[in-house]
């Protein structure tokens, strides 16, 4: 039996993902210690169910998820925002080094993936939906870019990045732990009081959240996207073929920092970073859900061996990069633990276990404010000219 549902019944059922999500979490404490995004739970069973109804040959369902994409240029749209380079050059070179590092990583993520392709004799864009988009990127850079990876002619990429992104969910959280607690034992951070006990805080935004300024935010989004999307059609007749939400982005980052120059006007930062959850929710639902998991069968192995080699990757990449570039204290330990939470998924993976480890040893306000500002702002922003980049190399 096929159905079909329209916009709205799509909607509406992504809306129910999302809760089914919500209550799994609420049930299995597990998947809410992990900090598994709602959207990921919820569409991941929901794309099980559907594959046993595809394998058995019950039930066929047919979404129209144009709307999915408008969801996802207006998150991307809420990250172009957050872009301020004033903000960046105000927090020091702490956050410059650190965002050396995640650039580094984007960059090794992307060639292990392409090299471990070509090694096992698959697509390098394939490769490709394992590294960077998947992991440094998580769920939404995901959903956004394989689709290219797919019309380039990766079959199945949609299903391998989404795939690798909830891997790297559970995975980073596994791993940060154990990496920092090694590297406190060995080097007897606690024993030399490196602590650095800085009083940054790691709010970034200042103001109450007013519900008049919820409208005024959401025409900010929109006016971006507008203007965005006829710099991205411009782009396309020039030759250029960049994802969708790129001209939006970019748009709303000029926006940003015309008004950190200028002061003429005040962008509404707090009522955009909700609808920034909201989009987000919303894209990653309609996304999971429609997943078709069967297309999985054939790459099994090779996805395995894959997965492997990146968690491989992040771990030493932590152990060794990450905390000597942060300064080889207690506090570049307590960081190389959330590298692997937002290298490997998230940023609130990456509070995650930061917070589990300072919970048990020390404060660090330092790695608080470093890690949300370059996970949370700025490494997005980089990783989807890195990511651009080797999509026009491999293909």
């Amino acid at each position: 039996m096929e159905i079909r549902l329209g916009i709205i019944e799509t909607l509406a059922v992504a809306v129910g993902v999302l809760y089914i999500g919500k209550w799994l979490n609420y049930k299995i404490k597990i998947l809410d210690e992990l900090c598994i995004p709602e959207a990921v739970t919820g569409g991941g069973t929901f794309s099980l169910i559907t594959l046993l109804a595809h394998e058995t040959g019950l039930l066929n369902i047919i979404f129209e998820d144009s709307l999915r994409e408008v969801f996802m240029i207006a998150f991307f749209t809420t990250i172009g925002y957050s872009a301020s380079l004033k903000l960046l050059k105000k927090a020091g070179m702490p956050v410059f080094m650190f965002l050396l590092a995640a650039v580094l990583l984007a960059v090794l993520q992307n060639i292990l993936g392409v090299g471990m392709a070509k090694a096992l004799n698959i697509s390098p864009l394939l490769g490709l939906a394992t590294g960077s988009l998947s992991t440094t990127g998580g769920p939404g850079t995901a959903g956004a870019f394989a689709p290219m990876l797919e019309e380039a002619g990766a079959h199945g990429a949609k299903v391998v990045a989404m795939a690798t992104a909830t891997y790297a969910l559970l995975m980073g959280s596994i791993i940060g732990g154990p990496v920092a607690k090694r590297l406190i034992g060995k080097h007897k951070l606690l024993d030399k009081k490196t602590h650095t006990g800085s009083e940054v805080e790691s709010k970034l935004s200042e103001g109450r959240l007013l519900s008049k300024n919820i409208p005024v935010g959401a025409f900010e989004i929109i006016i971006a996207m507008g203007i965005g999307s006829f710099i991205s059609y411009l782009l396309k007749n020039i030759g250029l073929v960049l994802p969708s939400y790129i001209g939006a982005m970019f748009t709303a980052s000029v926006i940003r920092n015309l008004s950190d120059i200028s002061k003429g006007y005040k962008i509404k930062l707090d009522e955009i970073s909700m609808m920034s959850n909201f989009t987000l929710a919303m894209f990653l639902s309609m996304t999971l859900m429609t997943f078709k998991l069967w297309e999985l069968k054939e790459l099994a192995l090779p996805l395995l061996l894959m997965l492997l080699g990146q968690t491989i990757l992040m771990g030493g990449f932590a152990y060794f990069i990450t905390f000597y570039l942060m300064g080889k204290d207690y506090d570049a330990a307590v960081m190389a633990s959330g590298h692997c939470g937002c290298g490997f998924g998230t940023t609130p993976k990456a509070l995650a276990n930061m917070e589990a480890l300072t919970n048990k040893f020390l404060p660090s306000p330092k790695a608080f404010f470093i890690i949300p500002l370059v996970g949370g702002l700025f490494i997005d922003f980089f990783n989807v000219g890195i990511i651009t980049f080797f999509i026009s190399v491999v293909k």
